[in-house]
C-alpha cells in the first residue's frame, strides 16, 4: 500500500500562522520535502520538530521527485513545504503532485497561507473574480502578448515579483493595460513591515521608481471596465513599431494608416503621414547597407 504526499502550507512569516494539523503532520511522515531546508530548520526549531528533511527545489526538482515517488510506493509519507505558503503556487511542487497521481499515490493538502490570497483580501479590490498569473515572463515579448491576452479581463489580476522588478513590471502594465486602473502593491505580507500601497498603475509605478519595495511583493490589478479594447494603447514607440512591422510585412503607407486609425482613434492623415515618413527611413537605411 503506497503512502500519502502531504502538500502542506506554512507561514508566509509570522509563525503564528502554523496550523496544529499542519505541524501535526510534519511530526508524522517519513520525511519532508523542504524548497528551502534553511528556513524549514526554523520551522523545526520554533515547533520543537525534527524531521528528515531533503532539499526540493527548481535545480533537482526532476530527479528528486522521482525519489520521493519511490518512497511513496514503498509506502512512506510525504510531506512538501515551499519556502514560505502554499506549494506548487509558483513554487517547486506542481511536478511532484502531478507524478504521485499518475504513480497512484493519495494526495492530501493540508491548507496553509498563500500570498496571492491575502494580498487580494487586503488590496480594497473587487475580489468575486480575479485570475492568477503568477510571476509575468522576464522576456519582454512574452511578458506583452500575456498581458494583451487579459487587457480586456474583467476580473481582477494577482502577479507576483522580486523587489528589485516591481517598478518595472508596474510600468509595463500601466502601458499595457492602462495607467489609470487602480492597483494594490502588498509587500512582506504578515511580517513586522507588511504594507498595502493603493493607487492607479501609473501612480503606483512612479512611486516605485523612486524608491523600490523592499521584500517578497504581490501585485493587485483590477479588472477592466467595460468597452475595454482587446488592443493595448500605443505611445508613439509603440505606434512606431506597429508601423514597422505592418510595413515589413507588405502593406503600404495607405493601409497602415486605415488599419491602425481603427485600432487607435488617432487621424488616418496624422499615421499615414507618420507611416510615410517610417517608410522613407528603412529605404535609406537599406541604400546605405547596400
Amino acid at each position: 500500500m503506497s503512502g500519502t504526499l502531504y502538500v502542506v502550507g506554512t507561514p508566509l512569516g509570522n509563525l503564528e500562522d502554523m496550523s496544529p494539523r499542519a505541524l501535526r503532520v510534519l511530526g508524522e511522515v517519513a520525511v519532508v520535502a523542504a524548497e528551502d531546508t534553511r528556513t524549514a530548520q526554523k520551522l523545526w526549531a520554533r515547533f520543537g520538530l525534527a524531521p528528515h528533511t531533503v532539499s526540493y527545489f527548481e535545480g533537482n526538482e526532476a530527479s528528486r521527485a522521482a525519489e520521493l515517488v519511490a518512497r511513496l510506493q514503498a509506502g512512506d509519507d510525504v510531506a512538501l513545504i515551499s519556502e514560505a505558503g502554499m506549494p506548487a503556487i509558483s513554487d517547486p511542487g506542481e511536478r511532484l503532485v502531478r507524478d504521485a497521481v499518475a504513480a497512484g499515490c493519495t494526495v492530501v493538502v493540508v491548507p496553509g497561507p498563500a500570498a496571492a490570497i491575502t494580498a487580494l483580501a487586503g488590496s480594497g479590490l473587487p475580489t468575486a473574480r480575479f485570475t492568477f498569473l503568477g510571476f509575468l515572463p522576464r522576456e519582454a515579448g512574452e511578458r506583452t502578448a500575456l498581458l494583451a491576452r487579459f487587457r480586456a479581463a474583467p476580473e481582477t489580476l494577482l502577479f507576483y515579483e522580486a523587489p528589485g522588478r516591481t517598478a518595472g513590471t508596474l510600468g509595463d502594465l500601466a502601458r499595457s493595460l492602462g495607467g489609470d486602473r487602480r492597483a494594490c502593491v502588498a509587500r512582506e505580507l504578515t511580517k513586522v513591515h507588511e504594507e498595502f500601497l493603493r493607487g492607479t498603475l501609473d501612480e503606483l509605478a512612479a512611486r516605485a521608481e523612486d524608491a523600490a519595495p523592499r521584500g517578497e511583493v504581490t501585485l493587485v490589478v483590477e479588472g477592466a471596465p467595460a468597452g475595454t479594447s482587446d488592443e493595448p494603447a500605443l505611445d508613439l514607440d509603440g505606434l512606431e513599431q506597429a508601423i514597422d512591422a505592418r510595413l515589413a510585412a507588405g502593406e503600404g503607407p495607405r493601409d497602415v494608416a486605415a488599419a491602425l486609425a481603427l485600432r487607435t482613434g488617432k487621424p488616418r492623415r496624422q499615421l499615414y503621414q507618420l507611416a510615410l515618413t517610417r517608410q522613407r527611413l528603412h529605404r535609406a537605411d537599406d541604400e546605405d547597407e547596400g
